[in-house]
């Protein structure tokens, strides 16, 4: 990218936010905190009217922008696959959000733009994974629960509480959502438990705006991704072997059992894992275990030896 590439583009970013740190220019398009300062000179002395705060950041004056902007092949592209992604990893709420905010955006393309788009649509699939069940009755949900985000407004819930099998009413103050595992999940601050909590959103039954609005200031969400991580990265070593005649049937199965490495043998294959729960690695390892052999950890032998045990004794 030349500087004069790299000027248009920081105008467009100082377009995108309210404020704009220079370190922020800086990082986004690895050049010298200096360099950035130069480049948004350079934008000044071409009549932007550009307001510097020093110690917080830059920012355009009120009212000024741009005409449409155009984009470049690439970048329809990559909406055309983020278009994709939000129709199966969102709720039809969003999709139909996104979508309309796409034809905005399809219509500032120049002709071969659009035509490189509707050749492109049928090139870009995504499918879901088989092996975890769809389900057609996921609430629409997330577009309510960014506004209350965004708002903050107290939300109103009825959830289903998997643990207990519970139905509760929760009132809640929203802090923010993330996907993992092909499933949204909501961070919020629970006013019945008086703690912060995750909720899975698909067992959300019910979830309405709240009149009351809220004052109290929670942490970001980061915060708590990041304990949530730690949590995970807290993982128990597994070894296992297993005949050879059975591997294929673990191929994709073991990836969500924290496998990390393989070792041929002569007539078995010895299999390493980092798991999240040795009670969870027992029981799948129950549905092969005539095939198979614990090498490590002692408890995970006892478990299995335990499940054993109370089977055996119902099947008297």
């Amino acid at each position: 990218m030349n500087r004069i590439e790299r000027i248009s583009a920081i105008l467009i970013q100082l377009q995108s936010k309210k404020i704009v740190k220079g370190q922020d220019i800086a990082d986004r398009f690895n050049i010298s905190l200096r360099t950035a300062y130069r480049d948004i000179k350079a934008l000044e002395e071409a009549g932007i009217p550009i307001i510097s705060e020093a110690g917080i950041g830059y920012s355009l004056v009120d009212g000024y922008r741009l005409p449409p902007v155009m984009f470049t092949k690439e970048e329809a592209t990559a909406f055309l696959t983020a278009e994709k992604l939000v129709e199966k990893f969102t709720d039809s709420d969003t999709f139909k959000v996104f979508s309309s905010g796409l034809y905005k955006i399809k219509a500032v393309l120049k002709t071969d733009e659009k035509e490189h788009i509707e050749n492109m649509d049928s090139y870009i699939e995504v499918i879901p994974n088989p092996y975890i069940p769809e389900s057609n009755e996921t609430p629409n949900f997330i577009q309510t629960i960014l506004s209350a985000i965004s708002n903050k407004r107290i939300l109103n819930l009825e959830y289903f509480a998997n643990h207990s099998q519970d139905l509760t009413k929760r009132n809640i103050e929203p802090i923010g959502i993330f996907l993992s595992h092909n499933k949204w999940h909501l961070i919020a601050y629970c006013l019945l438990r008086k703690d912060y909590r995750n909720f899975r959103i698909d067992r959300i039954q019910k979830c309405f705006l709240g009149q009351e609005g809220f004052q109290q200031k929670h942490p970001p969400l980061k915060t708590y991704l990041k304990e949530i991580i730690r949590e995970r990265h807290e993982l128990k070593s597994v070894i296992i072997q297993v005949d050879k005649t059975i591997v294929g049937y673990l191929n994709e199965q073991k990836f969500y059992h924290g496998f990390v490495a393989e070792k041929q043998m002569k007539n078995k294959v010895e299999l390493s894992f980092l798991c999240h729960s040795i009670e969870g690695f027992a029981r799948w390892f129950m549905m092969y275990g005539d095939k198979a052999e614990i090498i490590q950890p002692p408890q995970l032998k006892a478990r299995v030896q335990e499940i054993c045990n109370a089977v055996q004794e119902k099947t008297k």
